[in-house]
């Protein structure tokens, strides 16, 4: 019998359950995976308190990789055997194996392990589509990312850095700090006991970035619009500190006639093609050796939600994966 954790209501780490599930033959369009490997990202923490809604009772977890068992009938570019990995499509790759639309899986090049894969898919086609497509990070520019050394932080300090830029980076400790320096971050603030808008004032002679990259949310937001150049942009793609408050459109008026977006990974690779290019450029850099995706903690898929409470508690760095 199948296993997935499954949840009835939303609330804290305890309303995720380990069950027994059928699972029936894939639909038409699906394919049936059994994951070798199951990521762990912070967006699984706001379907789980239902921050983000969910049609219960429902999965969690947005992020795999594995092996296809089956496929549906009106499947063509994706065969049993295939060595796959995803990071999208409805919830449910907390489990032992899941069926979910075959257009959503990505066949993985020899090169990259299903660890590897579970651990990056998400975290690095964000980081993809942040440095390459919301803002597109040229030499010499000089860029902040918040949270330098989470998943995605650690991805995009070394994607920047092999693109030619200077990269500022914000964390909450000098382990930290050591851990985003090792990862091409060139600055890295602790702003637990530093003023981050003022040293990246300090860094820039003053005349601020042209993008930073926000994944914390809360009271950090309006700090991070102080942070930009006239003209700059504000990338408020998360929220782990709390939602933004809403915001006068002034506030970027007077900054500088500043732009803000809010964007997702599932809007840029909703289309099957952007998904293939997306991945195709992660794979790239990760092959080239100019991205390194570290696995700093791995967990029984069973006891996700010890790894829940460590993610909010920042206990974690880089990319934690889950075994089913």
């Amino acid at each position: 019998m199948n296993h997935a954790i499954r949840m009835v209501e939303t609330g804290g780490p305890e309303v995720m359950h380990w069950e027994a599930v059928a699972l029936p033959d894939p639909a038409p369009h699906e394919a049936r995976v059994r994951h070798a490997a199951v990521g762990l990202n912070f967006i699984d923490i706001y379907f789980r308190t239902g921050r983000y809604p969910l049609q219960l009772p429902s999965g969690l977890g947005l992020e795999g990789a594995g092996t296809v068992e089956a496929v549906g009938a009106a499947v063509t570019d994706i065969k049993v055997g295939d060595r796959v990995a995803y990071a999208g499509g409805p919830p449910g790759a907390y489990a032992e194996a899941r069926n979910i639309p075959a257009d959503r899986l990505v066949v993985l090049p020899a090169s990259i392990d299903f660890k590897t894969a579970a651990a990056m898919m998400l975290q690095g086609m964000t980081a993809q589509y942040l440095l390459r497509r919301t803002y597109r990070v040229q030499a010499g520019d000089t860029i902040l990312i918040q949270a330098a050394a989470g998943g995605v932080g650690l991805i995009v300090c070394q994607w920047a850095k092999a693109l030619g830029a200077t990269v500022i980076g914000t964390v909450s400790s000098d382990e930290k700090a050591a851990l985003a320096l090792a990862h091409g971050c060139d600055h890295p603030i602790v702003y637990t006991r530093e003023d981050f808008v003022a040293r990246v004032k300090e860094i820039t002679g003053g005349a601020g970035v042209p993008v930073v990259y926000d994944s914390v949310g809360g009271e950090t937001f309006m700090q991070s619009l102080d942070c930009l150049r006239p003209l700059g942009m504000m990338v408020s793609f998360g929220q782990s500190a709390g939602p933004v408050a809403p915001v006068d459109t002034q506030e970027l008026s007077k900054r500088g006639s500043l732009f803000l977006t809010r964007p997702t990974l599932f809007t840029y690779v909703a289309q099957r093609a952007d998904l293939l290019q997306t991945a195709r450029e992660l794979f790239e850099v990760v092959a080239a050796g100019q991205v390194k995706i570290e696995v700093n903690q791995t967990y029984a898929l069973k006891d996700v939600a010890q790894a829940h409470i460590d993610l909010v508690a920042r206990k974690t760095t880089g990319s934690t994966i889950l075994l089913p």
